[in-house]
């Protein structure tokens, strides 16, 4: 069974750039297609980016982070990543990652994802 486990959740200053972790195990990561959501206070949890189990499919980024974040994974490594620079406070909130396998795919980005991370908290102070 696939287990995620996010982190490099932290504070930072508006502008500031962290990088997040979502470690795989129990499976390869390099057979799921996986994705970041988040969930700011009194929101309700929204999609941020999503990339594909297959190079051959191009990442998808929300309006509100493209420009600004970066998802990547390291199949080897059996993580993935989320690079994120110029934060700003409306990006403070929990993060999480989910994995999808098998299914409804809309690009690189799963119908359904089936495995998430605990999440890791992002504060960024204005």
């Amino acid at each position: 069974q696939l287990q995620l486990v996010a982190s490099g959740g932290g504070l930072v200053q508006n502008g500031g750039s962290l990088r997040l972790s979502c470690v795989a195990s129990g499976s390869r990561l390099a057979y799921y297609a996986v994705a970041w959501f988040r969930r700011a206070p009194g929101k309700e949890r929204e999609l941020v980016s999503c990339i594909s189990d297959s190079s051959s499919i191009s990442p998808h980024y929300e309006d509100f982070v493209k420009g600004r974040f970066t998802v990547s994974r390291d199949n080897a490594k059996n993580t993935a990543y989320l690079q994120m620079l110029s934060l700003e406070p409306e990006d403070t909130a929990t993060y999480y990652c989910a994995a999808a396998g098998t299914g409804t795919y809309y690009g690189a980005c799963a119908h359904e994802y089936d495995v998430w991370g605990q999440g890791t908290q992002v504060t960024v102070s204005s």
